[in-house]
């Protein structure tokens, strides 16, 4: 992904935040990633992380972020090992997750699963394609395979779930990268928080 496609994703995020009403924290907590795709409106994801902690160091169980999910652009399977989380869509267009379990060797299962729904539970068949409408809402449990895309236009979606590590936790179905390989064709306006290590030695 080039640095200029992330420097423009983030604006453009900005003024989406600043349009519904969302005020980010000072400390920048940026996350653009295309799945190693090289097409980011096809298949990508922009996160903000409001906090997180360290699961071994921290205290606090709890995680939060505000993602940005595009028209029919895709988050591809995966499943979290450790983490648990409610996903919540906070406005725009509908949100659509497409489900499965999975198996012990990591395959989709064709098994019915159940999944908790605004709290109320029920059972769905694998491969359902859930759709969240604005203010509604999914707890989506580990070893859950699930991808997601918007319809209707941009959705604005909430993560409220247990601290986790993004760079151990997902296991993807096919192989994609979490985080992107970047071209750096220009200077970055800001940091991404895979940036740190390479740029400031953190």
């Amino acid at each position: 992904m080039k640095r200029s496609e992330i420097n423009t994703a983030i604006e453009d995020a900005t003024a989406c935040f600043q349009k519904n009403g969302w005020h980010l924290p000072p400390q920048p907590r940026w996350d653009v990633t295309d799945f190693g795709s090289g097409d980011f409106y096809r298949r990508g994801l922009f996160l903000f992380t409001l906090r997180n902690g360290n699961p071994k160091r921290d205290k606090k169980p709890y995680a939060e972020k505000i993602m940005i999910v595009e028209q029919d652009q895709e988050t591809p399977m995966h499943f979290h090992r450790v983490k648990m989380e409610d996903i919540i869509n906070r406005g725009g267009g509908n949100l659509v997750i497409e489900l499965y379990g999975s198996e012990a060797d990591g395959s989709l299962s064709e098994r019915p699963l159940a999944v908790s729904l605004d709290g109320i539970r029920r059972t769905v068949s694998a491969g359902t394609k859930v759709v969240l409408h604005p203010g509604e809402s999914i707890c989506l449990e580990p070893f859950m395979y699930h991808r997601f895309w918007a319809e209707g236009g941009r959705t604005l979606v909430g993560e409220v779930s247990v601290i986790n590590d993004d760079r151990t936790d997902n296991r993807f179905y096919e192989p994609v990268g979490r985080f992107p390989e970047i071209q750096e064709d220009t200077e970055p306006l800001y940091l991404l928080v895979n940036d740190y290590t390479s740029w400031i030695g953190l």
